[in-house]
């Protein structure tokens, strides 16, 4: 792993809304930080409601961390379009993140610890 990612679980319950509606609950989420960016938290896939993301075809490379899929979140009021990404394949070194998604954070999408 590069040494600028760090992985590790983080404690208590977090959950992540979209377009007011609940998406998951986890008490097994992940937090990535990687060099100077913001922290991201990972949620496993199992505790989110998989009915609201649509895959998409877009797809990204890191090279530290692989390639990324993306999906849109589709909920009553509004789709947000590659909002959510997942590294199906991780490289070695965060494979932990295999089986866990993360959302782009903002006005329609939020994650908090609660």
């Amino acid at each position: 792993m590069a040494d600028h990612i760090k992985i590790r679980k983080v404690s208590g319950k977090w959950s992540v809304r979209a377009g007011g509606a609940v998406l998951g609950e986890s008490t097994a989420a992940l937090e990535l930080s990687e060099g100077d960016y913001p922290p991201v938290i990972y949620f496993p896939r199992s505790d989110i409601a998989m009915a609201f993301l649509d895959q998409t075809d877009k797809s990204t490379h890191c090279p530290h961390k692989g390639d990324a899929t993306y999906f849109s979140v589709v909920t009553k009021s509004t789709t947000l379009k590659d909002a959510v990404w997942s590294y199906e394949t991780p490289l070695d070194g965060v494979d932990r993140i295999k089986g866990y998604l993360a959302f782009y954070t903002g006005d329609q999408i939020t994650v908090e610890h609660i």
